[in-house]
């Protein structure tokens, strides 16, 4: 154990997601337990550059773990992607002693964690939180379960008035580049198409499996989409349908940012608590400039260079039940 490193600094950046809160708390009680000083970055690179930074300890992170977003908030930095930027904040950092950085984020948190410790090597470690579960290096991120279940829960209930109405419904799911919340909310929703990033499905094929539906006197079809699919969003897709055909009632719901809040689930809970102490016990034993991760319920540590614009990509298999289920 590296005992240089005395007091910790954590915060949130980018997205928020639930578990976040979960991540803070694990972070805090963690350095309580080997006797090391935790301080909370407010706003993320935001904060760092403005000094806004308050102490924490175990009684200051009680009740949290069962609330939705962050209780240190978020914030995207321009400033922080300068060098002018980056300066301030280690100016603060070195003020405040700081000896090492955690970061609960996504990719683009990542991106400037990695940057700011090749520039003044503060160690420094980053715990995945994004509800897109798209970064390599871990099998979940913080949040994706929560935001899948939150959409599963959507779906069942559109499918109650879909049913209703004899109705098609485009259900649009959060994922510009990911359609892991896509993908599972809609094999447990039962939808009869499945939209993501990744696949390659054209408008006519998707318009032929609608019409296979009515050739089979399906009464009512569920279409999920994911926000960033190429052939475009649920309300475009709707458009065109309606366009070429008048014997769909169709509805357009986007579930949008209702996937980022409520009560993370257990399983989020879990996993960012097994992160948060990971992410400490990482620091002390010179794990730096690394993300944190699970692979098979264990815990990894993976360097920045093998993770930072890499893409945690659906399996194949995940396509293929998806295709034999949607008849």
């Amino acid at each position: 154990m590296d005992n240089k490193i005395s007091k910790i600094g954590v915060f949130t950046s980018g997205g928020d997601a639930p578990g976040m809160n979960a991540a803070i708390r694990a972070v805090v009680r963690a350095c309580t337990y080997y006797k090391k000083s935790c301080v909370g970055i407010m706003r993320g690179y935001e904060g760092m550059i403005e000094g806004d930074i308050m102490k924490l300890d175990a009684r200051s992170v009680g009740n949290i773990i069962q609330r939705g977003g962050t209780i240190l908030k978020s914030a995207r930095s321009k400033e922080f992607r300068t060098a002018e930027g980056r300066a301030k904040a280690y100016d603060h950092i070195k003020k405040q002693g700081i000896d090492a950085l955690i970061a609960i984020g996504g990719d683009g948190t990542f991106t400037g964690l990695n940057k700011f410790y090749q520039e003044y090597n503060i160690p420094s470690i980053c715990i995945p939180g994004t509800i897109d579960n798209d970064l390599a290096g871990t099998d979940y991120t913080i949040g994706y379960d929560t935001a899948t279940n939150t959409a599963v829960e959507a779906i069942d209930r559109i499918r109650d008035t879909a049913l209703s109405h004899n109705r098609l419904f485009f259900i649009e799911v959060m994922g510009r580049h990911s359609g892991y919340i896509a993908m599972n909310s809609g094999i447990a929703g039962g939808a009869a198409a499945i939209i993501c990033p990744e696949e390659s499905m054209s408008f006519d094929e998707l318009y032929a499996l609608l019409g296979e539906g009515v050739k089979t006197n399906k009464k009512s079809n569920l279409i999920v989409v994911a926000e960033g699919s190429k052939i475009g969003g649920a309300h475009a897709l709707a458009q065109q349908v309606a366009e070429r055909t008048d014997y769909f009632d169709i509805k357009v719901t986007v579930l949008g940012h209702l996937q980022r809040g409520g009560t993370p689930t257990y399983f989020d809970r879990v996993l960012a608590s097994q992160m948060g102490v990971g992410a400490v016990e990482g620091l002390f034993n010179n794990e730096f400039d690394t993300m944190v991760g699970v692979r098979n319920r264990k815990i990894v540590y993976n360097k920045f260079d093998d993770v930072v614009g890499k893409h945690h990509d659906i399996d194949d298999e995940s396509f293929r039940i998806a295709k034999i289920l949607s008849i």
